[in-house]
């Protein structure tokens, strides 16, 4: 595994984990995967975050069995000279704090490093959104009159009307969808299943795609996913996500976009609109409304401009 850190040049000379942290690593993940039903993603960034610090360590000739709080403490000072964000390495912690425990648990080591260090207090961002008029912008940018532009805008209509991840939109099966009412059943986190509404214009595109498109798309398989990629296969989030990016250049969105930011503006629009704010949460998928109350935040922000702007005494 060769590692690079985001954000710059700042490598390591040990360009790989030692063999043993490799398999330490390996036994942690698969444990937790086994016990918990861990995700690929989740499974990713476990691996990422501790093979990063495996290499660190390997500078310095240290192993991972060999850790305690001194180290780990050195280990956060370089995170923050390599300038590193607080919320990677906030991410960091709770993956390290998880394979800590298991390696004690396992007898690997005899004490937990990370009983003496504290995770810092992380201010929440407030989430990057776009104006109804960005959204529209992006909506209306697919060329429609294409096989691949059809499926986009029948999926970025999607996106936009039902606020899903993206990883839940891109896994969706026909079997999900029901066009007459309207409605998906999305299968979220800890596969818990919730209705999402999906609004007209949603549907029209949907029903276009299907007629027109997507038979095409799936060449000749009989695959139940509802949005099919070139080879006709499921599509990856890197693809979406740079499809999506594609077109809010293509339209003048001169703003950072991603799938998510999408979901954002969703839930921030409902809001803005007099939606109530459980009902955000429940279409969203948060199953704590705390999740949920940072888009109150964004809203907030958009009632005091208005006010400032039409209010004789703003």
């Amino acid at each position: 595994m060769s590692l690079e850190l985001a954000g710059g040049d700042k490598r390591f000379t040990s360009r790989v984990p030692h063999s043993e942290d490799v398999e330490l690593i390996r036994q942690f993940i698969d444990a937790m995967w086994l016990e918990e039903g861990l995700s690929k993603n989740t499974q990713s960034s476990y691996q990422r975050d501790l093979s990063i610090f495996a290499c660190w360590l390997n500078d310095l000739n240290g192993r991972l069995a060999g850790v305690d709080a001194l180290i780990v403490r050195k280990y956060l000072l370089w995170r923050v000279e390599q300038q590193l964000s607080p919320s990677s390495t906030s991410r960091f912690l709770s993956s390290a704090r998880r394979f800590f425990r298991y390696l004690l648990r396992e007898a690997f080591i005899n004490e937990d490093p990370m009983l003496l260090i504290a995770l810092p207090k992380k201010g929440r961002s407030l989430p990057k959104t776009l104006s109804e008029a960005d959204v529209e912008c992006i909506l209306n940018s697919p060329d429609v009159d294409s096989v691949l532009g059809l499926r986009d805008r029948a999926m970025l209509e999607t996106l936009y009307a039902s606020g899903l991840r993206v990883s839940e939109l891109i896994s969706l099966e026909l079997g999900q969808i029901n066009l007459e009412l309207g409605v998906i059943r999305v299968v979220g986190k800890g596969a818990k299943e919730r209705l999402v509404p999906l609004g007209d214009e949603a549907v029209r595109w949907i029903k276009e795609f299907l007629h027109c498109a997507r038979d095409e798309l799936l060449q000749d398989t009989t695959d139940e996913m509802l949005f099919p990629s070139l080879r006709g296969r499921i599509m990856t989030r890197q693809t979406f996500w740079y499809r999506i990016k594609r077109y809010a250049q293509e339209s003048g969105v001169d703003k950072a976009i991603s799938p998510h930011v999408l979901r954002h503006a969703f839930a921030t629009h409902l809001l803005n609109h007099g939606a109530d704010l459980r009902v955000v949460q429940m279409m969203l998928g948060h199953s704590d409304l705390s999740s949920t109350q940072i888009y109150t935040h964004v809203a907030q922000q958009r009632l005091q401009s208005l006010h400032q702007q039409h209010h004789p005494r703003g």
